[in-house]
């Protein structure tokens, strides 16, 4: 008996899992440590009492410059030492150049961390209010693929 051919969607998923997984593990890791360095920086100690100021602007201020330099570092730095962000090793994936599968540049990495935050601005809330299929490309001549 034959098996049935899969659909060009079954065998994409697990593609597609692992670049979503990917993303998710490097967002949290840069958002959980913005928060932590913004809830340091909002503790004062006056008298013995630990007080936590969440309003204050340097608690935002630390909380968000965190965050971006700990996606740079991610995203540019470690991927240009060793061709994956953390998210990328844990899942099997790496960052290559699309024209030929050597290692990606330093500009081209700064250039795709950069494409990453106007695709998160403008195309993630157009996916999610328009419930389109469109998919997160390889950007400035880098592709994602499995080590």
């Amino acid at each position: 008996m034959v098996a049935p051919q899969r659909t060009i969607d079954q065998r994409l998923a697990p593609a597609e899992v692992r670049r979503v997984s990917a993303a998710v593990v490097d967002a949290l890791v840069a958002l959980l440590c913005g928060l932590a360095a913004g809830a340091a920086a909002g503790v004062k100690v006056a008298d013995g009492v630990v007080e936590l100021r969440p309003a204050s602007p340097a608690v935002w201020g630390a909380a968000l410059g965190t965050a971006v330099g700990l996606s740079f570092l991610n995203h540019v730095l470690l991927t240009y030492a060793v061709r994956a962000s953390l998210g990328k090793l844990l899942t099997g994936l790496r960052v290559v150049r699309a024209a030929d599968g050597r290692r990606p540049g330093f500009f081209r990495l700064v250039a795709r961390w950069l494409f990453g935050f106007y695709w998160m601005i403008v195309f993630v809330p157009l996916h999610l209010a328009t419930d389109s299929g469109v998919e997160q490309q390889d950007a400035v001549g880098l592709r994602t693929v499995r080590r």
